[in-house]
């Protein structure tokens, strides 16, 4: 036992001196390489182009009235995918931070309402599992600090903060005759943060970067006299994005 944990022992500390090494020598490897785009922080400005994909839900909130529906026995939000593309505007106002505005940006995102019926209504297509899509086109504009890490070569790690208009191009919020629609208003607000990576090549900079993006207003127009709708109080949009940005 004890030659097994000595041995151990010596394996955590060769892989600590291992780790150490490797880290000591990041500085030189980085004044070895070759320096892609070595002018591009001397830039106040600049543009890009994202290309996004979006992991969406709602978060739920059931209306006072639902304990007393006997026709819908439960609501369960269901995360669904979408795409996406934006501008990219950056100016730098230090050699740490960034303010980066993105307009325009598109999103096309779709969340799924998923309703268990005691009581379907097969005259209306109704089955006892039914799944009601809500497609949105958003039309956004998200303002980010960002705070940079130092430039290794021609790799880079950033971080960010931030807040977000959206407007629904197609939100159906005036819609009428609409039983079976769950409403939503046209507009959202809310706060995002993420963290990115650059990799810069000899013409352009590209940035995997991923965001957790929460609206904070409820977007849920409840009408009392809609079935899918009444029984619930409160939606909030809840979206994960993944980016690759190209930068020049």
């Amino acid at each position: 036992m004890y030659y097994l944990l000595r041995n151990k022992k010596k394996g955590l500390i060769h892989g600590v001196l291992a780790l150490i090494v490797l880290v000591s020598t990041l500085p030189s490897y980085a004044q070895e390489v070759e320096l892609n785009l070595p002018n591009h922080d001397e830039k106040k400005y600049f543009l890009g182009i994202a290309l996004m994909y979006n992991n969406s839900r709602f978060q739920l909130q059931q209306h006072p009235r639902f304990l007393e529906n006997d026709s819908i026995l439960s609501i369960n939000p269901l995360n669904t995918g979408g795409f996406g593309l934006a501008g990219i505007h950056t100016y730098r106002i230090s050699p740490r931070f960034e303010v980066r505005a993105i307009f325009p940006q598109l999103l096309f995102s779709y969340k799924n309402l998923t309703y268990n019926l005691k009581y379907p209504n097969r005259n209306q297509d109704e089955d006892t599992f039914m799944t009601k899509s809500v497609e949105s086109i958003l039309l956004g504009f998200p303002i980010h600090l960002k705070f940079r890490s130092d430039r290794i070569g021609n790799f880079r790690v950033y971080m960010f903060g931030g807040a977000k208009f959206e407007y629904d191009l197609a939100s159906n919020s005036s819609a009428r005759k609409a039983e079976n629609l769950v409403k939503l208003k046209a507009y959202d607000f809310g706060v995002e943060a993420g963290v990115g990576f650059n990799f810069y090549f000899p013409v352009f900079i590209l940035s995997p970067e991923i965001k957790i993006s929460n609206g904070i207003i409820n977007t849920h127009s409840r009408d009392a006299n809609l079935k899918f709708s009444s029984t619930i109080d409160k939606l909030n949009s809840r979206m994960i994005v993944f980016s690759l940005i190209f930068e020049g």
